[in-house]
């Protein structure tokens, strides 16, 4: 599929004309221009990626003199906009100085096809990428924007949860590695995410990662990039997640579902802080702040020669514990309050409040998936409400639960357990296991391998 808008400006009117036919080939648009005095309002008009611009124009005058001024006029107007320069041999050692006053590449006339298509979709593959960083950070400051309108995090009261408010408050101000742990459903994101906002790095972006869902064959294309033409389907430069995260933050999650092999790849570009696209053999230095999280005892991953030492080492500056909901009940009432709060300005119910009934009921309950597990049930209590006061039977609370507190096996037998049941209830319902156990059919797909569900 052709991309690209190219804009050529030149005053020999064959060199138009051979450009035309060449570059209508690989670009969805080439706009000709004789005469560089229309560049500003043709920019306006086109709006194109790329612009190939010839150094001279004035008969007799070989300078190159012009094209430096036109080069400064374009970027006073759009100085991330990529300018190519047309040169004759003479004039090399003026392009470099064209290069370091910001444009993009040159190319010699007379020129050679192939060499002017690769580098100007080279040029336009690197605005493509630039483009995508810039989206994702300003998406990124909307987000934190409305999260902090929105306060997304409840602490609660328990003496646990001050405890990690305050670690919390201490390291993120540091660019120290931490690993975030606990059982599905704690929030584990969202503290990943309040870590960022209290950071120095709080401007940036944050990019979240979910490695179970990466298979292995796109792990490195997905984390690190790749450059055009490394393998059959890559069309174009891809900006990987460890390359959009520069300067901000990278959020790894379920790092524990990575295969040993994988666990070396990531080791190798934290030790180095250096990633190489594939297909490409250039290093590429990344300077970020590193996230992980995961619900599995990576300690006893390495005991079972499952998870890398050295990996963990580097992940684990500082260990963040998360504890279940049922280990710390008196939080119940004020998430709850929290939730139904939220939920009641987004569904307009201003006056919805709970029962005393309600708050104990939810208080006996064991929450087998946490903080997630109860944010849904208020939301479909307001949803379902026909009244001010959310009663006791105003609540759908899961009779069944998947785990014998007393005798809970393994963090793993509990969870292939938890999957189990849901997908009972939901008669095997991918997409309604997967949005109850709040992860991605993905991830689903990936549990479900791992512990041989079918």
């Amino acid at each position: 599929m052709k991309k690209g808008n190219i804009l050529v400006v030149d005053d020999n009117k064959n060199v138009l004309t051979a450009l035309r036919i060449l570059l209508e080939s690989y670009f969805e648009s080439v706009t000709l221009l004789s005469s560089p005095k229309q560049i500003n309002s043709m920019i306006r008009e086109v709006n194109p990626d790329v612009i190939l611009l010839d150094m001279n124009f004035s008969a007799g005058i070989n300078t190159g003199n012009e094209g430096l001024y036109w080069l400064s006029e374009i970027k006073k107007q759009d100085a991330e906009l990529p300018v190519v320069l047309f040169t004759a041999y003479a004039d090399i050692d003026l392009a470099v100085k064209a290069l370091k006053q910001g444009a993009s590449d040159f190319v010699v006339k007379p020129w050679d096809n192939a060499r002017l298509i690769a580098t100007l979709q080279s040029v336009y593959a690197l605005r493509e990428s630039r483009n995508e960083v810039k989206f994702l950070k300003e998406k990124q400051h909307v987000l934190q924007d409305e999260l902090n309108k929105e306060r997304e995090i409840c602490w609660g009261v328990s003496k646990a949860m001050q405890d990690l408010q305050r670690l919390i408050q201490k390291v993120a101000l540091t660019d120290a590695n931490i690993l975030i742990t606990g059982e599905n459903g704690t929030g584990k994101e969202v503290i990943a995410r309040e870590i960022c906002r209290l950071s120095p790095r709080n401007k940036e972006v944050l990019i979240a990662v979910d490695m179970g869902a990466i298979t292995e064959s796109l792990f490195e294309s997905e984390l690190f990039g790749h450059v055009k033409g490394a393998f059959t389907d890559a069309k174009t430069d891809r900006t990987g997640k460890f390359e959009a995260a520069n300067h901000g933050t990278l959020f790894l999650d379920e790092i524990g579902n990575l295969t040993y092999a994988l666990q070396a790849k990531i080791l190798n570009a934290l030790q180095s802080r250096t990633i190489v696209k594939v297909g490409d053999n250039k290093p590429l230095t990344v300077d970020i702040r590193l996230i992980c999280a995961t619900n599995r005892n990576l300690e006893e991953l390495v005991r079972k020669g499952e998870f890398r030492e050295d990996l963990l080492y580097r992940i684990n500056t500082i260990h963040v514990e998360i504890p279940a909901l049922r280990e710390r009940k008196e939080d119940i009432p004020l998430l709850a309050k929290f939730f139904l709060q939220k939920y009641a300005r987004k569904y307009h119910k201003e006056n919805i409040r709970l029962s005393d009934e309600a708050i104990n009921k939810m208080k006996e309950y064991s929450w087998h998936g946490n903080i997630r597990e109860l944010q849904h049930t208020l939301e479909k209590a307001v949803i379902l409400s026909e009244t001010d006061v959310l009663q006791a039977g105003d609540f759908y609370l899961n009779s069944a639960v998947p785990i014998d507190l007393d005798n809970p096996g393994t963090l793993d037998e509990a969870e292939k357990r938890l999957i189990q049941n849901s997908l009972k209830r939901n008669s095997e319902n991918f997409s309604a296991v997967a949005a109850e156990l709040g992860i991605t059919r993905p991830t689903l797909y990936s549990k479900m391998k791992k512990y041989h569900i079918s």
